[in-house]
């Protein structure tokens, strides 16, 4: 049978992010089949399109819709939340000052058996505060409804008491059928009214009442929670808040809540089959002013995965705000989703363990017993922070597979590059699956999508043992609804789970304190989380050996302006220094090397505080800053004539004193330099056309030459080496999808790109290859040349910039490389440029060891061609041009015999082991470098054949004993 929906006009309450607003609307006819058209109605004059920045009345629905089964499905014209689609503008009608839209249910959504309907409207662009809260709808001339309790609602009984239950339903008699916990209660039919009274309750129940008419059913949920009357205990000493293992009892484990204003919490898990009775009920601590729970769990099998949620009670709530949040623990390593682990692939995370049947939105694993990850480099000695080569990798466009084991297949890639730290975009659980993964909502878990924990911990070892930093870009400015934190103090007027921080919340504003917020912004002025962050760093840093942190948004963390205020957000301000600096010294204290990077962009003012803080301990501290140049090389590789300074590529035109300005001139969050070219090159001289892509790839190489040897550290976006030209609008069908008016207003910026890298084989391209291997070679001069430490001045601003490097005084002669003197033309004709070397003699080309000019004196000029670029050296660089590469020696596997690992002496890319019939027993694919230790404890002893290939496709089979 299909549904219908009955609505009659009445008044909606919206709360919007930053301002609340009445919204009245209506729908006709008011009784609908999902295959008849319906017309929604908003009256104008409820609505304040001004304060979302609408002009010529431009309002757009934005809806989805729910089948039987409560899966939700957004409208296939929705567009994207920043540019709605045309074809779900509202039509605005002058005479009565009202907008509206008409379409049938079934083909607007694409789908039949529609269970329920949701929409709100909002400007074209959604962000801010550009939208009305969301309205949901039933949908059916059969409905029920609840009259002795509200739907969805919790209601808290002692021990022992009485739940009476009435309903009625509409289009005459049903049949009802109550259930408790699973089992059928009590049934009634062919009635209108329902009435029955669970009676002795003395154990938490989940109702669900069955309504049945016509082949229909309708099911109504409720519950109640018994008061256990909660025992006051001290927390156990050296706990801390989330999961506690038991050291030497793999049985146990404590958990721990902070909660407070919540009266008790229950723990629900695959141990107590989700039917959480009093012994599950938390403690409270005694601790004077602890807002604290605790629960130790006993009886758990040792290594067996579990899975739980906390029960948060409040029993009296505030307005809008829920009796009963289950929850995720906000300190998980690992939760279970129901809504992104279907699409999670098996290659990608092998055995994930099942979501728990019956339960609702993410549960937290706990899993006693775990065996640790055997470190290959226990103590990874970091790259000097002035050294610095970062490559910003998204897993999830970097190859295919979109996968950890992507980049450890691909390590040679990184290391033939010679960068020497890879910073990884968001990889803690985010929602959904495609995404940059700036949405998180469980900081210390890893998102399953890219692999395990295990996988990402081999990735970090490959890296150091090729010398290679991790870094990983953390969004801590905010948190998204998934977040425990924002949900157990949440309105949610709606009842359906979901909601923006409330008053109580201790963690969250409820209206973002700066002007560039995305989710829930969170209160850096609040101890709690303070606490929690320090934990955050606590985990990546001790857990994973991370290196360093690069952290998204710093401007959101001040308590002090509005979120429409520019102005003030730009200021510096006194408690965003304060605050940030105090995380910076907790990584320290964790790794006094540990690598600190903001994100903030803004006045150098502020950037000087944090850049210049520690500078002059034994171990040099300061953070190190974004210094975003897109502009200005955009400009200039594209051959424009203004707008191309570059000086603050380098720290001194910050004011730092010490080489803390992270100099970029690309990353995730601009457009491709080399679509820049293509699309708005200069054109004027048609043998050196810049939108011409070959001719853009050429310039590509200058444009490294005047970037990457700058003193200090740098940042690489992955594939420019490759002169990758996809935009950053890019849409996953390859289809460029931008408004092109310059508000960065077009649609696919977040979504998953191409990956012609390695489909077309870009490697094996002739001029794509060029710029691999000139910054690979710049990349290897600046990371082992000292010179590259030293001073600089920049001429930049014009088409033919120049740089000087140098130690010492500039204009003394010496007999190392102290002077680097870098010219390059970007102009589209060739130029006769003077390098103003700063003495005469011998200048040794650094890119052509073999190339040397004499020069007599300082007013040489040097002709370029259109593109190319110079960087001489007063002396050749003590490198080769060519990488090393590994030497020539007999291939062995030691020791054998063995008890639990063996190693081989050259670099694998590949290691099969079978045992004596031939069967396959364990495989690595990879990058294990000479003296890497392969973990064969798991096998029986006897005698195995090891098939193993070397980094030049080489195959080879050894024999290994194993003996116990």
């Amino acid at each position: 049978m299909k549904k219908t929906i009955l609505l009659l006009l009445f008044m909606f309450s919206i709360l919007g992010f930053g301002q609340q607003q009445t919204v009245a609307y209506s729908i006709a006819p008011a009784s609908f089949e999902e295959s008849d058209a319906v017309t929604l109605t908003f009256f104008g004059n409820s609505i304040n399109e001004s304060a979302w920045g609408v002009t010529g009345q431009a309002l757009y629905l934005w809806s989805w819709s729910f089948d039987l089964n409560d899966t939700n499905e957004d409208c296939p014209t929705n567009g994207s939340w920043n540019n709605s689609n045309e074809a779900n503008k509202l039509i605005y009608n002058t005479a009565s000052d009202t907008y509206s839209i008409t379409f049938t249910p079934n083909a607007f959504y694409s789908r039949t058996g529609i269970g329920r309907m949701g929409f709100l409207i909002k400007a074209k662009d959604g962000s801010g505060d550009k939208k009305s809260q969301n309205i949901l709808t039933e949908v059916g001339v059969f409905q029920a409804t609840l009259t002795s309790l509200i739907e969805n609602s919790t209601t808290v009984l002692n021990s022992g008491a009485n739940l009476s239950v009435s309903a009625t339903n509409t289009n005459g008699n049903a049949s009802y059928n109550l259930k408790a916990n699973g089992i059928s209660l009590h049934s009634n039919t062919a009635t209108s009214h329902y009435v029955f009274q669970h009676t002795n309750i003395v154990s938490n129940q989940n109702y669900e009442l069955e309504i049945t008419q016509n082949g229909t059913t309708l099911v109504k949920t409720f519950s109640v929670i018994i008061n256990p009357n909660i025992a006051n205990e001290t927390l156990p000493a050296d706990v801390v808040e989330g999961i506690n293992y038991v050291a030497g009892d793999p049985s146990k484990a404590i958990l721990v809540l902070d909660a407070p204003l919540k009266d008790f919490v229950y723990v629900a898990g695959s141990f107590n089959n989700w039917q959480p009775d009093t012994r599950y009920a938390m403690k409270k601590d005694t601790a004077p002013n602890s807002t604290k729970f605790w629960l130790e769990l006993t009886d758990l099998t040792p290594g067996q995965v579990e899975t739980y949620q906390y029960w948060v009670i409040d029993q009296t709530p505030i307005a809008n705000a829920p009796v009963l949040v289950k929850t995720a623990d906000p300190y998980s390593t690992l939760v279970l989703s129901p809504f992104d682990d279907p699409q999670i692939p098996t290659s990608t995370y092998p055995n994930l363990p099942a979501y728990p049947a019956g339960q609702e939105r993410e549960v937290t694993v706990l899993q006693t017993n775990q065996s640790p990850y055997n470190w290959q480099i226990e103590n990874f000695s970091k790259p000097k922070k002035e050294d610095l080569i970062i490559y910003e990798v998204l897993i999830r466009d970097f190859d295919a597979n979109r996968s950890f084991q992507n980049l450890i297949d691909k390590i040679d890639y990184f290391k033939n590059l010679n960068i020497n730290a890879i910073e990884l975009m968001p990889v803690m659980e985010f929602e959904g699956n495609e995404s940059w993964g700036y949405n998180t909502s469980f900081h210390m878990a890893l998102d399953k999508f890219y692999g395990t924990e295990e996988k990402l911990k081999e990735l970090i070892d490959v890296c150091h043992q090729n010398g290679i930093a991790v870094i990983l870009d953390v969004a801590l400015n905010h948190a998204f609804g998934r977040n425990p934190m924002v949900r157990m103090w949440m309105d949610d007027a709606d009842g359906d789970g979901w909601g923006e921080p409330n008053v109580e919340n201790p963690y969250f504003n409820q209206t973002a304190k700066h002007s560039y917020n995305v989710g829930s912004d969170f209160n850096h002025q609040s101890l709690k989380t303070q606490n929690y962050v320090k934990r955050v760093v606590k985990h990546w840093v001790e857990n994973f050996k991370i290196d360093g942190f690069r952290w998204d948004l710093t401007k959101g963390f001040t308590q002090n302006c509005t979120s429409g205020d520019d102005t003030c957000t730009n200021s510096y301000q006194q408690d965003r220094v304060d605050v940030l600096k105090t995380y910076a010294d907790y990584s320290w204290s964790l790794d006094e090397t540990h690598y600190v990077i903001f994100e903030h962009l803004g006045s150098s003012v502020e950037e000087r505080q944090w850049a210049n803080y520690r500078m002059t301990e034994a171990v040099p501290k300061g953070v190190m800053m974004w210094s975003e140049m897109w502009t200005s090389y955009k400009n200039l590789a594209q051959g424009q004539t203004s707008n191309i300074n570059f000086d603050r590529m380098g720290h001194k035109a910050h004011g730092f004193i010490g080489k803390r300005s992270l100099g970029y001139m690309e990353s995730h969050d601009k457009d491709r330099i080399m679509y820049e070219m293509t699309q708005f090159g200069v054109s004027t001289n048609p043998s050196h056309n810049v939108k011409d892509l070959n001719i853009a790839l050429k310039r590509m190489s200058a444009l490294g030459a005047v970037t990457i040897p700058v003193p200090g550290p740098k940042m690489l976006w992955h594939f420019a080496d490759l002169g990758m030209d996809n935009s950053i609008w890019t849409c996953e069908s390859g289809v460029v999808n931008s408004d092109n008016d310059g508000n960065n207003n077009g649609d696919c910026k977040l979504a998953t790109k191409p990956q012609p890298q390695w489909a077309n084989n870009w490697m094996a391209n002739t001029n794509r290859n060029q710029i691999y291997k000139d910054w690979s070679r710049l990349n290897r001069l600046k990371i082992n040349e000292p010179v590259f430490e030293g001073d600089y001045n920049i001429n930049s601003g014009t088409q033919t910039p120049r740089i000087s490097i140098y130690t010492g005084s500039e204009t003394a002669s010496g007999n190392t490389l102290k002077n680097v003197v870098i010219i390059a033309n970007f102009s589209v004709t060739s130029q006769n440029i003077n390098p103003n070397f700063p003495y005469g003699g011998t200048w040794y080309d650094l890119m052509d060891a073999s190339n040397a000019t004499t020069v007599s004196g300082t007013t040489t000029s040097i002709s370029l061609a259109p593109g190319a670029f110079k960087v001489f050296g007063n002396q050749a660089a003590t490198l080769a041009v060519n990488n090393s590469i590994e030497p020539d020696v007999k291939l062995a596997l030691y020791p054998n015999p063995t008890v639990r690992s063996f190693q081989v002496n050259k670099t694998l890319e590949a290691i099969s082991i079978f045992d004596s019939t031939g069967k396959l027993v364990k495989t690595y694919k990879g990058y294990y470098k000479a003296g890497y230790m392969f973990d064969v404890s798991n096998l029986y002893p006897g005698i195995y054949f090891v098939k193993v290939k070397d980094k030049g496709g080489v195959l080879n089979t050894l024999k290994l004993i194993k003996v116990d």
